[in-house]
C-alpha cells in the first residue's frame, strides 16, 4: 500500500424509512486520488428535500473535482469556493423553477468530507454526520468532527441554507492512517452519546474486518450487510453512509 494508493471500501443503503415509502436512497458518496492526494465526501439528502439526493450528489462531485487542485495551505478557501459552485449549480439546475437561491431548500443536503496530502488532513463538515481519523489500533486517541444539530436533535444544518458558512466546520490532524466518514444513520452506532469515545463493540470489528480482506467485492458485501441488517434498520431507520479509508 503506497501512499498514492489508498484502499477505500465505501457504500450507502437504503433506510427502513425511505423502503417503506418506496424512496430511494438520498445518501451519495464520492473519492477521487490524484498525484498523492485524497479527496472524500459523503452526503446526506434530507429526507424532507423533494431533490436531496440531487443535492448530496452536485455537492459530493463539485468537491472532489475542486480540491484535487488544491493544497493543505488553501484547502479552506477551496472548500468555500466548491461549495459556492454548487450553490450555483443548483440555482441554475432544471429542477429549480425559479433559478434562484429561494429553491436552494429544495437539494438540502449535509457534508462530511476530508482533504489529506503528505501526512496532513483537514475535515470539512456541515451538519448530523461525523467523521473521525486515527491510527489502527489506537482508538483511545480520535480524532473526531462531531455532529451539528439545531435547536432538537431531528435538525441540523445543509450546505444549501442561506447562513450555510455559519455551520461550516474544519477540524485539522496529521499523521493518521486511517479514516471513517459516516451520515448521521450510522453516527449513533459508531459513537456514544456525548460522541467522545467510540462504541467498541460496533466499530472494531467493523475496521479490523475491512482491515485485513483482501477482496474490495466481499468487503463492500459486509459493510452493506451490517448495514442493512434487520435490527440496525430498526434502531435507526434513515439512510446510512460509510466510507474508510486505509492511507498506509
Amino acid at each position: 500500500m503506497t501512499k498514492t494508493s489508498p484502499h477505500i471500501i465505501a457504500t450507502s443503503v437504503c433506510g427502513a424509512l425511505h423502503k417503506a415509502k418506496k424512496l430511494p436512497c438520498q445518501d451519495f458518496h464520492m473519492t477521487k486520488t490524484s498525484k498523492g492526494k485524497l479527496v472524500a465526501v459523503v452526503s446526506d439528502g434530507a429526507g424532507s428535500a423533494k431533490y436531496g439526493k440531487t443535492g448530496a450528489k452536485t455537492i459530493c462531485e463539485t468537491i472532489c473535482n475542486t480540491l484535487l487542485e488544491a493544497n493543505i495551505y488553501n484547502v479552506r478557501e477551496s472548500v468555500i469556493k466548491a461549495i459556492e459552485l454548487a450553490r450555483d449549480k443548483l440555482r441554475f439546475h432544471r429542477y429549480n423553477h425559479s433559478k434562484s437561491d429561494n429553491e436552494l431548500l429544495k437539494f438540502s443536503a449535509t457534508i462530511v468530507g476530508v482533504f489529506y496530502h503528505q501526512n496532513q488532513g483537514v475535515f470539512f463538515h456541515i451538519g448530523d454526520g461525523a467523521c473521525m481519523a486515527f491510527n489502527m489500533g489506537d482508538y483511545d486517541n480520535c480524532i473526531i468532527s462531531r455532529p451539528e444539530n439545531g435547536a432538537y436533535s431531528c435538525e441540523t444544518f445543509f450546505y444549501t441554507m442561506p447562513d450555510w458558512m455559519d455551520y461550516l466546520r474544519f477540524t485539522p490532524f496529521s499523521d493518521i492512517n486511517r479514516i471513517l466518514l459516516m451520515t448521521d444513520g450510522v453516527t449513533g452506532f459508531v459513537f456514544g452519546d456525548d460522541f467522545s469515545q467510540i462504541h467498541y463493540k460496533f466499530l472494531v470489528p467493523i475496521v479490523e474486518y475491512l482491515d485485513t480482506q483482501k477482496s474490495k467485492q466481499r468487503a463492500v458485501s459486509a459493510l452493506r450487510n451490517t448495514l442493512n441488517d434487520r435490527k440496525a434498520q430498526r434502531i435507526n431507520p434513515d439512510d446510512k453512509t460509510m466510507l474508510w479509508i486505509k492511507l498506509k
